[in-house]
């Protein structure tokens, strides 16, 4: 428990030091606090040395008083594990690629004043998704929920200038809306179960099962930009791409789809008709992001749609588990980790070319690859990542994804898994064209400008690059933990 601890107050000291201490020192700070707190997630696995996670979950009740789970408190279960992984060890990798990629030498924005606040707002950031991951029940899940929203609101503004100010209020007003559904969702639970589990839907009558479940159902589709709340996810990178990165791979967005599976996994009496409306809007969300690829001309805003394509798969894997094939809600929660890495890894390439050339849109750039290789493999490894190609870690949850569907059988799985296989050959051969694009052919002015990247971000594409490849071994042995 002592590590479970340390992975919550280090981002938070660090935040409070970043805020405080002269903008020399952020840096630091910034990398210390999460080196520590990857450090405490080490220590948190090597104690189960054997690899058996059958043992959790851990918790932690404190205030408990008529709360079964209690009211503050800390659950640590494979579902949470995931989720911890995926915040901290990209929290690390982003904050040490950003301390290269802040800085005078970015051809792109040039920011020399705004680290501090930077690295402050991000550890924050960081700080509340541990806490969302951790929470024991929907109260304390809710207060750090609201938490991402503060946070992801400065960061996409960290530019201050319109077009960054203008992003972040949107983002700002838009998943706080969502947030009030959340609010009413608590409300009506309590009030009918006197309870904020997350298994405390079971206690309701079926009607009100379905109207509650679909209040957190809109929290999280407004959380994790689903139609028709999607808009504001791409507005959001007018952001620094380490913001970009982090948002998309490990923090907030996935916020939602967590919040979907725990409670797809934990109320398996949910309505089926409950579970039809989450698929059917998942199916639709994937096809109007497909078709918004084909118009954009900034690698940044092309990477959005992806991300909400993506994230509706994690949607229709829960509506799918809702409906009866339960392997839909595993499968959505293998693809938090696996998307995660091949996003992060995608952005963190896309800065690459903002820093060194200038530019990310597709439009001016051709022949990187000559003076950027190590972007253009990154690039490419990601982009088959998030494809499905395997060995690479969005193929099997993909695969398991095809497979909960075709187990829901008759004609509601094939009218799901139809369009979700359009979709992904689509996506393939789109990102194939703009991969080739990008990177190939005679150099482009920009292009020609593109020099080193200094270490500390080649480290960072190293890194993720191996990950693609660990995360779905990773991924299946907590899915293994959790039954599957």
């Amino acid at each position: 428990m002592p590590s479970v601890i340390l992975l919550l107050i280090l981002p938070l000291f660090g935040a409070v030091l970043c805020a405080l201490l002269p903008a020399r020192h952020a840096d630091k700070c910034a990398v210390g606090a999460t080196g520590g707190m990857l450090l405490s997630l080490l220590w948190l696995l090597l104690a189960r040395p054997d690899g058996n996670w059958q043992s959790l979950p851990l918790t932690w009740r404190w205030l408990q008083g008529s709360f079964r789970e209690g009211l503050f408190g800390f659950l640590l279960d494979p579902l949470a594990l995931l989720l911890l992984l995926v915040v901290v060890v990209l929290g690390f990798l982003v904050v040490l690629y950003a301390t290269a990629y802040l800085g005078a030498g970015n051809r792109e924005h040039a920011d020399v004043t705004g680290k501090s606040r930077h690295h402050a707002w991000l550890l924050l950031f960081i700080t509340a998704m541990i806490g969302v991951a951790l929470s024991p029940n929907l109260l304390q899940l809710y207060l750090f929920w609201e938490m991402t929203t503060l946070c992801s609101w400065a960061l996409i503004s960290h530019y201050r200038n319109p077009e960054s100010l203008r992003a972040g209020f949107k983002a700002l007003l838009m998943t706080f809306s969502g947030g009030l559904f959340f609010a009413l969702g608590l409300v009506l639970l309590y009030v009918h179960t006197g309870s904020f589990a997350f298994d405390a839907h079971s206690d309701l009558a079926p009607r009100m099962r379905l109207w509650v479940f679909l209040s957190f159902a809109v929290a999280a589709w407004a959380k994790s930009a689903q139609f028709p709340f999607f808009t504001w996810l791409p507005d959001a990178m007018a952001a620094p791409t380490t913001v970009s990165m982090y948002l998309h791979a490990a923090a907030m967005v996935k916020a939602g789809v967590f919040l979907m599976v725990r409670l797809a996994l934990a109320n398996p009496g949910l309505p089926w008709t409950a579970g039809l409306v989450v698929a059917v809007l998942a199916v639709v969300t994937m096809l109007v992001a497909l078709w918004l690829f084909f118009f954009q001309d900034d690698l940044k805003k092309l990477l959005a749609y992806s991300t909400i394509a993506h994230l509706s798969y994690v949607f229709l894997g829960v509506g799918v588990a809702i409906m009866g094939s339960r392997l839909g809600a595993y499968a959505g929660a293998m693809h938090i980790m696996n998307h995660s890495v091949g996003k992060g890894l995608l952005f963190l390439s896309v800065g690459v070319l903002s820093y060194t050339a200038g530019t990310r849109r597709i439009s001016e750039l051709a022949g990187v690859a000559r003076h950027s290789p190590l972007a253009a493999i990154a690039f490419m490894v990601g982009m088959l990542a998030i494809l499905g190609v395997p060995p690479f870690s969005g193929f099997w949850s993909k695969f398991y994804l095809m497979v909960a569907a075709l187990k829901l059988g008759g004609a509601a799985g094939w009218l799901l898994l139809i369009p979700f296989a359009l979709e992904i050959a689509v996506a393939f051969a789109w990102f194939l064209h703009i991969g080739h694009k990008v990177f190939f052919g005679p150099a482009s002015g920009h292009a020609a400008k593109a020099g080193a990247l200094p270490g500390v971000m080649a480290a960072a594409l190293i890194i993720l690059m191996l990950l693609t490849l660990l995360a779905p071994w990773v991924a299946m042995q907590l899915m293994g933990a959790m039954g599957l």
